[in-house]
């Protein structure tokens, strides 16, 4: 039987070996298509993440982001997070994930999220590691960003396998390509918001 437990097994097993066979190439299409997607929607307050070793290794973006944009990250608190804007330097925490030092400052307003997702189900909705982190995050927003999904090698599932607390994606990025909640392939859509057919 197809649940969360089982789908994330294959997943990361697909991803640790994507990662592992021509992991360079995966990477690069993933940060231009995040690129193009950012400067489609340009948000100008971003939450991106600092990747583990099987997530896109979206870092060289960083850079340019910061230049006209507000770029937040993820810092661990318990068994959620709180974000903090992106600074050097870095420091190793828990599951090998670094983080910037901690700042104080009250909870900011981010116009879009940049999620990395071990699995995807036919809700379009979030399968991670299983520690919830983001769903408890995503639960205290007020508004809800626009969502996207980054993933080394596509691994997708049509079944309903989550529940209505995972977080949920307007865009999916893959290296084989992107797809919008109900369109795929952002070339034959609406390039002033990447879409808009949901």
């Amino acid at each position: 039987m197809l649940n969360k437990e089982t789908i994330r097994k294959t997943c990361i097993a697909r991803l640790r070996k994507a990662s592992a066979a021509g992991g360079y190439a995966r990477h690069r299409k993933v940060v231009r298509a995040l690129d193009r997607v950012i400067k489609i929607y340009n948000p100008k307050s971003i939450l991106l993440y600092l990747p583990m070793p099987h997530e896109p290794d979206i870092r060289p973006l960083f850079r340019r982001l910061r230049k006209d944009r507000r770029v937040y990250v993820p810092f661990m608190e318990g068994k959620s997070f709180k974000l903090v804007q992106y600074r050097l330097p870095l420091r190793r925490k828990r599951y090998g994930i670094y983080e910037p030092n901690d700042s104080h400052f009250l909870l900011p307003k981010i116009e879009m999220a940049v999620v990395p997702v071990v699995g995807v189900d036919g809700r379009f909705r979030r399968i991670g590691f299983g520690k919830g982190m983001y769903d408890r995050f995503f639960a205290t927003l007020r508004r809800k960003p626009t969502t996207v999904f980054v993933q080394l090698a596509k691994c997708y599932t049509k079944e309903t396998i989550t529940d209505d607390y995972d977080v949920e994606a307007d865009i999916y990025i893959t290296p084989e390509e992107i797809t919008v909640r109900g369109i795929r392939h952002v070339d034959r859509i609406d390039h002033r918001r990447c879409g808009g057919h949901r």
